[in-house]
């Protein structure tokens, strides 16, 4: 179990504790989003100074970095659960509330990466402006949502998602808060069809465990491996629709570092 710095008490999130239960470092689709993010950054991570993620939750991407890159990532989430299931090995991991905004984190990030994150907040302009405080000037910030509102199902409601996002909605929410988009790409194109198949599927279902595992569970190594033989079958970045959306934010205008 990794030791948790506590800078915030643990609070409950609009996260299903299931999916943590589900999700592994060799599942495909965390598999096919990290090569994506690899793709689409360049040598952003290797270039990078200091690295925050939150909402790292059981620390799957953190391990990624670390494992493909040998850099640390500041893990930050107050899902006490999933940090304590954190697999990182060598990066700090923060029981941390953002809103909080610690002085010794402030403008302390040159990259921080916000995956399946945005979608569960309610108000998202709140916290985009708490997450600028601890981006240092001229940052840039990596984030991932899910695709397309048309396929909002009862899977969204059981996981927390108050949206699914498009790169119009997803610009806009960039430029109230500061931010651009530098690089996006929407991925997930040949899973469209599971993911309508998994609507049809789940509808009228309302017992959020069992919607969580019918949705992302893969069930067996084959399907698994199936699955993301199948993912990887685009062309990154692509600009037509898929199940989920990345993209490179950069703050613009940069600001003057604080004194």
């Amino acid at each position: 179990m990794r030791t948790i710095e506590y800078l915030s008490a643990p609070a409950n999130v609009s996260m299903a504790d299931t999916w943590y239960e589900i999700a592994s470092i060799d599942h495909f689709w965390i598999r096919r989003r990290f090569a994506v993010l690899q793709r689409l950054t360049g040598g952003m991570i290797e270039a990078a100074k200091e690295m925050a993620e939150i909402g790292c939750g059981n620390g799957l991407l953190q391990r990624q970095i670390e494992d493909a890159y040998g850099r640390e990532v500041t893990g930050i989430d107050l899902n006490e659960y999933a940090l304590k299931q954190n697999l990182s090995t060598k990066s700090r991991v923060c029981c941390y509330d953002i809103f909080q905004e610690e002085a010794t984190l402030r403008e302390r990030f040159d990259v921080i990466i916000l995956f399946d994150v945005l979608e569960h907040i309610a108000d998202e302009d709140r916290f985009l402006e708490a997450l600028m405080f601890h981006l240092a000037p001229g940052g840039h910030v990596l984030l991932n949502v899910p695709a397309g509102q048309w396929a909002y199902s009862e899977y969204d409601v059981a996981a927390g998602h108050v949206r699914r996002y498009t790169i119009k909605t997803l610009r806009a929410a960039a430029r109230r808060n500061q931010l651009e988009v530098k690089a996006w790409s929407y991925w997930g194109l040949p899973l469209v069809p599971t993911l309508m198949a998994r609507k049809l599927w789940l509808m009228g279902k309302h017992d959020q465990s069992k919607i969580i595992k019918a949705g992302f569970d893969v069930r067996t190594t084959t399907i698994n491996k199936i699955l993301g033989a199948l993912s990887r079958c685009e062309v990154i970045p692509q600009t037509l629709l898929g199940t989920s959306l990345m993209a490179v934010f950069r703050e613009w205008p940069p600001r003057m570092r604080a004194l």
